[in-house]
């Protein structure tokens, strides 16, 4: 009877998902930015508050602030230390969630809908937004944390490249900027709580709900959350990216493993050419097995388990990038290897073989993406965050299927220019 209830619920679930999606979207009286889903599936609510308040903003000589603001907000809050918090959470059979990133700053719950657990999980949430407390030896405790983390880091190639390529990529822009020990070690609780007072206000901030509430509730809902931030205002993004110049840069390390990232910064959140580099990318690198770097690096040469390539959009321009694991001692055949099936890739763009494979795998396994209420939840506090069209979802599959195998071949041409990747080796010979 489990397992048929079960698939019962994933059936309903993904029939949703095939249906669309309707999202509700609202202003606050406070100001913040709602977007509501209804969802009567299961007696579950999930809420996700955003900031704009990633490691974007993190202030010139303070990277890791925006981080280590997130990750104290919910370890004490108002008259609730951070035992108390885990406790009633428990309770109630609540969870809180959440992080920051590049971009942004998340709080997420997740609660039984039912009054009597969602009213005790909605009063913590408010308060963890309201009034954190950071406390002084938590934070000291935090910091000790992120410090030791950060310095293990700094001996795994794998860390090393990664930081090395992002600020190879973003030299004079802030998501280059990334937290190091000594950056984290300056930090003080009075620059959290500055932090927090300047970004996470109800101008700088996006609500969304998804479940088995009305939109009259997910009206009260959203108002009382935000309802005593300051009103602030939205946080001005800094200048846009400059274009990458083409290098490579070859770190040391003794590593049997080399660690490589080919890349540039390439698109920005609701570009139009997002979907011909989504269709376009499944080819040269994101299918998996049937990608042309997987089967020119990995099937034919053997000089790597794994090579893939992506497209990660943000509010400004994210990068494009190629990455894999190879021999130290043959790194550079397959580097050569990998920019030869992009330099074919951009040259012929997909065959017509290759383009029906790729809307066939994307639209197929698109309700996938639908088939929970977290999904439901993360997809919809993506759009409203990035300020996406309210039918995103919606039009999703008809998007793909219109894609061209010229209008992928111009997206690719217009954003990934073969002068300026810049590739970051680790370990190499």
């Amino acid at each position: 009877m489990k397992k048929l209830l079960t698939a019962v619920t994933a059936l309903l679930i993904t029939q949703t998902a095939l249906a669309g999606v309707k999202i509700e979207h609202w202003v606050a009286p406070s100001g913040a930015r709602v977007y509501f889903v209804e969802s009567r599936v299961l007696p579950m609510l999930d809420v996700q508050v955003d900031f704009a308040a990633g490691s974007v903003f993190d202030p010139a000589g303070k990277s890791g602030l925006a981080a280590m603001t997130r990750g104290t907000l919910d370890l004490g809050a108002g008259s609730r230390d951070e035992s108390a918090i885990a406790e009633q959470l428990a309770d109630i059979g609540a969870n809180l969630g959440g992080g920051a990133d590049t971009d942004r700053a998340s709080v997420a719950l997740r609660t039984l809908s039912a009054a009597e657990q969602r009213e005790p999980a909605l009063a913590i949430l408010r308060s963890v937004l309201h009034q954190p407390r950071f406390d002084a030896a938590i934070f000291e405790r935090e910091k000790a944390r992120t410090i030791a983390s950060l310095k293990e880091a700094m001996t795994r190639p794998d860390s090393i490249a990664g930081k090395a390529f992002w600020g190879a990529l973003y030299p004079t822009h802030p998501y280059g900027q990334q937290a190091t020990p000594e950056s984290v070690a300056g930090l003080s609780r009075d620059d959290l709580a500055a932090f927090h007072a300047r970004y996470y206000t109800a101008a700088n901030a996006s609500i969304t709900l998804v479940g088995d509430i009305s939109r009259r509730e997910a009206e009260r809902i959203a108002e009382a959350l935000t309802a005593s931030l300051p009103k602030g205002e939205a946080a001005a993004l800094p200048a846009a990216p400059q274009p990458a110049t083409g290098s490579l840069i070859k770190l040391a390390h003794p590593a049997s493993q080399a660690h490589v990232y080919i890349g540039l910064p390439a698109i920005e959140r609701g570009n139009a050419d997002f979907f011909p580099l989504l269709v376009g990318n499944y080819t040269l690198g994101g299918g998996g097995f049937v990608s042309r770097l997987m089967k020119e690096v990995r099937d034919k040469r053997g000089y790597a388990y794994s090579v893939y390539s992506y497209f990660a959009p943000l509010r400004q321009a994210g990068p494009f990038q190629i990455g894999l694991q190879t021999k130290r001692s043959q790194a550079g055949e397959a580097i050569n290897v990998a920019r030869d099936v992009l330099d074919g890739f951009l040259k012929d763009g997909p065959s017509e073989e290759e383009l029906l494979a790729a809307k066939a795998n994307l639209t197929g396994s698109f309700p996938l993406r639908l088939d929970s209420n977290k999904k439901l939840l993360e997809n919809a506090a993506n759009i409203g965050f990035y300020g996406l069209p309210l039918d995103y979802l919606d039009s999703y599959q008809a998007k793909v299927q219109a894609v061209t195998a010229d209008e992928i071949k111009q997206a690719f041409a217009r954003h990934v220019r073969p002068d300026n990747l810049i590739t970051v080796t680790v370990a190499a010979d």
